[in-house]
Formats: C-alpha cells, structure tokens, sequence
C-alpha cells in the first residue's frame, strides 16, 4: 500500500516530554499565501495558537511564575492571582495544575464565555468584572485583581502588564525562535499592543540583531496606545470587542523607543480577517491575529515583494465560538452586512 503524502515528510521517531510544559514554545512561522497578493512582500505569521494552552501567553506565564518561585515570591501551596482578558489566565493555570498552586482570576464581561469555562475548567476561581469603568476603578479586573491578592494569605500577583519579566520571557524565547527560522532575513515585525511584553521583548531582541528592522504596532481603535504614540496624549479609552490587544491605560511594558509606527484596526477589520485566516489559509485563529494580519496584509501591498514581514497569531478560534464564529453574534453586531 502506497504511503500518504503527508508522511513523507515526517520522521518517525519517540518524541517524549516529562510534563506539558515542556512543550511551549517552538511554533511554526507560516507563509500566507492566498491572503496575501503575488504582487506582495511575503508574510510570515507565528503559529502561537499552536502552544498547550493555545496562546503565546504560556510563554510568559511559565517564564514569570519560575522567575517568581526563584525569587522566593511565589512559596509551595501559594495561590497566584491575576487580571486577564483570558489567555494569560489559562497560561498561568496550566502552570499552576502542574507545580500544584492555586489560582484566582479577574477577567472584565466583555471577555468570552469560551475563556471563563476554560479557567474554570482547569480548576481556577473566576470573578468577573465590568468592562466599562476606567482602570484605576476599584471594580475594574486591575484593582480587584490587586485587592484579592491583598486580602490572600501566600498570594503572588503575577501583574502582566507592569511586570518586566512579561517582556524578558520574550525577549529569551519568541524573539531568538523568530530569528533563527527567519535566519536573519526579515524587514517588519508586526504584532498586536496590549500588555507590550511580545512587542517589547521580542521587538527589542529583533531590533539589536537588525538595527533597521521595523516594528509596527497594532492598535485597536478606542485604545490608548495609538494616540499616545502619535501625539503624547493619553485618550478617554472608548470600548472596542476585540479580545487581547489594546488597553485603557498605558502599561509599563510597552518600550515605545523601538516603535517605529502604530496602526489602528477596527472589531470589523480585526473579525472579517480573522475568519478569512480560517477560510483561506486553515489558521483557526482569534480576533487579534486577524487584526495583526490585516496590518501586515496591507503592508505587504505598500512594500512590494522584495520585503519579509513577520506577524504574531497570538491565540485560537477555539476561544471564540460564540462570538466571531458566530454569523449571528457577528450580525447582531454590524460585523456582517
């Protein structure tokens, strides 16, 4: 019997790891090809979705709480505690389940019913928040995150977004991953702005290797990243649906200096793309990889097809069944004509 293509390629060998953590990291770059013009740079997007708890957060989850346990800030039988808008939570409770700690998230009601089960799932106490309340709020998912840990004896507040470990486990894993499978060879990188610790970490790897690298941050409009950059004002935050990216304040792991721009996406661009990636290219993804590679796709036209770009996919569809997968939810919202 004649063997299938797909296993010419595959070596059989005994590939055995000791836990599930061992397995994050070393995801795929994949090459667009039907979303992205003949006429275009060629786009790389970094499967990150691809990681055990299928986004890039297990990179930093496990890299902060071993970085904490070093440091003697997270004891045997502690209960980590920390604000999410989801994948962050599931990074860190996979962490958990494995070393044997406890866990408590905040997470903000915009966030889908997909990422609570998930949490909750895994074993961690969920309190969620409301979404509409500035961030200095004592309801909003930062000030109750930090009022648990308070009130929790041998608690650790992880705090992704003013944490520089966020940004050093990037700088040590996704940056030198992206290097090496480029070997040097790449023009833009590309990536959502949220915590900052992808861009931040693996932009400034990038950036010391390739000193003319650019680096375009994505944005969603109603952000504040955006406006800060352009103009140094700090904007009333609006809300926006997509999940990951944006903030309404200004995280201290966003390193500003190695930005060379900052893009707006709106929820439709950043959903509509996000399903084309599914439709076209296989990659079942989330809204923020939609909105990264709707930059990057519109860039590769600018640029011409001399250039590389490579883009970050930071999380699975999976998350978002009922929301962009939904052609309801997407109409009820104005997402679909």
């Amino acid at each position: 019997m004649p063997q299938p293509l797909y296993l010419e390629s595959l070596a059989f060998r005994m590939h055995i790891v000791p836990d599930i953590l061992k397995a994050i990291g070393n995801t795929p770059l994949v090459k667009l090809k039907r979303i992205v013009g003949e006429n275009s740079a060629t786009v790389l997007a970094k499967a990150e979705f691809m990681n055990p708890g299928g986004s890039i957060k297990d990179r930093m989850a496990l890299y902060m709480i071993e970085d904490a346990e070093r440091r003697g800030l997270l004891k045997p039988g502690g209960t980590i505690v920390e604000n999410t808008s989801g994948n962050t939570g599931i990074g860190v409770v996979i962490v958990a389940a494995i070393k044997g700690y406890k866990a408590i998230f905040t997470i903000p009601d915009k966030m889908s019913l997909e990422k609570i089960n998930l949490l909750k799932g895994f074993g961690a106490e969920v309190v969620v928040t409301p979404t509409d309340v500035p961030a200095d709020s004592p309801l909003s998912y930062h000030e109750t995150a930090k009022r648990i840990a308070r009130e929790t004896p041998n608690s650790f507040y992880l705090n992704q977004y003013h944490n520089p470990k966020n940004t050093e486990s990037h700088y040590y894993t996704t940056g030198p991953e992206i290097w090496e499978q480029t070997e040097g060879k790449m023009d833009y990188f590309v990536v959502g702005i949220g915590t900052g610790g992808t861009l931040s970490g693996a932009g400034r790897f990038l950036k010391e290797k390739k000193t003319d690298l650019k680096i375009i941050a994505v944005d969603p409009i109603g952000s504040v990243y955006y406006d800060y950059f352009k103009h140094k004002k700090l904007i009333e935050p609006k809300i926006y649906k997509v999940e990951g990216i944006g903030e309404d304040m200004l995280a201290q792991n966003v390193d500003f200096s190695i930005i060379d721009d900052v893009v707006q996406v709106n929820d439709k661009e950043s959903f509509l793309m996000a399903r084309r990636l599914t439709k076209e290219e296989g990659l079942f993804v989330g809204g923020s990889s939609g909105s990264a590679v709707k930059v990057a796709a519109d860039l590769a036209k600018k640029v011409g097809k001399d250039k590389i770009i490579v883009t970050i996919l930071p999380d699975s569809g999976t998350r978002y069944l009922s929301k962009i997968y939904s052609d309801q939810w997407m109409k009820d919202n104005g997402f679909l004509d």
